[in-house]
C-alpha cells in the first residue's frame, strides 16, 4: 500500500527556492509559519493524498484529465498524490481539523535526547520540538520524531526517530556531530552538522562512498544548505529543498 504519510516522488537533487521571507532573522515568524503547516492536514508534507472519487464528484471525471502531469502517484487505496499546495489538496482538507501529527514534546524530554545524543540541539531546533510538533511534518519523508514509539494513524511502524537513526549512523561511522533530520528518498538523507556555524544541513547519500577506496562519510555528501534556518524557511515559505 503507497503510503499516504511518507510519500514523495521529487527527487532530491531537484531544489526550488521559495520568495526570500522579510522576517527570515526572525524564528517566531519561522516557527508561526512551520506551526501553520506542520497543523495543516494537507499542508504538512510536501505532497498530499486526496480520493480520486472526491475529485470526480467534486470537479467532474474530465478534470484528471486536466491534471494528469500533476499527479505524483496513485494509493492502493484509491487516492491519488497530489503537491500540497495544489488547489484540489486545498479544498478538500479545508475543512479538516488543524493540530500536530505528533504532539510537542517537554522540553525535559529534549534534555533528555541531547544528554544521548551527546551535544545540544540547536535552539530552533528545540523551539520546533517543543512549540509546533514531535516531528511528523516537513521537507521529504517529514522530519523524524526527538522520541521513540510514535505512530502515525493507520500505520502499523512507528515513525522513525532521530535518537535511533544517530545511533544507527555512528554505528555506520558517520561524524557524531550529524542529526539525522528525516529521509530524502531511496538512500538519501538529511542531516543537521551540531557542530558546524549556523547549523548547516547536510544531503547525505548512504551508498556514496566506498570505505575499502579510502573514503568517508563525507565523500557521501550530495548538498548542503548553509543553515537550519534557511532550509527551514525554504519549505515554510512552500518550497522544496
Amino acid at each position: 500500500m503507497t503510503s499516504r504519510l511518507h510519500g514523495n516522488s521529487a527527487s532530491p537533487h531537484q531544489q526550488q527556492h521559495a520568495e526570500p521571507s522579510t522576517d527570515e532573522g526572525d524564528d517566531n515568524a519561522l516557527i508561526g509559519k512551520l506551526r501553520a503547516r506542520a497543523w495543516d492536514p494537507g499542508l504538512r508534507f510536501d505532497t498530499a493524498y486526496v480520493p480520486l472519487t472526491w475529485i470526480e464528484e467534486h470537479f467532474g471525471r474530465e478534470h484528471l484529465q486536466h491534471i494528469q502531469d500533476q499527479i505524483r502517484s496513485h494509493g492502493s487505496d484509491g487516492t491519488i498524490q497530489l503537491k500540497a499546495h495544489a488547489e484540489e489538496v486545498a479544498i478538500y482538507f479545508a475543512d479538516a481539523p488543524r493540530g500536530p501529527m505528533f504532539p510537542p514534546v517537554t522540553p525535559q524530554e529534549v534534555d533528555a535526547a541531547e544528554t544521548v545524543i551527546g551535544r545540544p540541539l540547536p535552539e530552533l531546533l528545540r523551539r520546533i520540538y517543543t512549540e509546533v510538533g514531535n516531528g511528523g511534518f516537513g521537507p521529504d519523508a517529514g522530519l523524524a520524531s526527538v522520541t521513540s514509539g510514535q505512530r502515525a494513524p493507520g500505520h502499523l511502524t512507528d515513525w522513525p526517530c532521530s535518537l535511533r537513526g544517530h545511533e544507527r549512523n555512528r554505528a555506520a561511522g558517520l561524524p557524531t556531530s550529524w542529526l539525522y533530520l528525516t529521509s530524502g528518498g531511496c538512500t538519501m538523507e538529511w542531516h543537521v552538522s551540531l557542530l558546524a556555524a549556523d547549523y548547516p544541513v547536510l544531503l547525505y547519500d548512504t551508498d556514496g562512498w566506498v570505505p575499502s577506496w579510502g573514503e568517508d562519510p563525507h565523500d557521501g555528501l550530495r548538498h548542503a544548505t548553509a543553515s537550519l534556518r534557511q532550509w527551514l524557511w525554504t519549505w515554510a515559505n512552500g518550497g522544496e529543498v
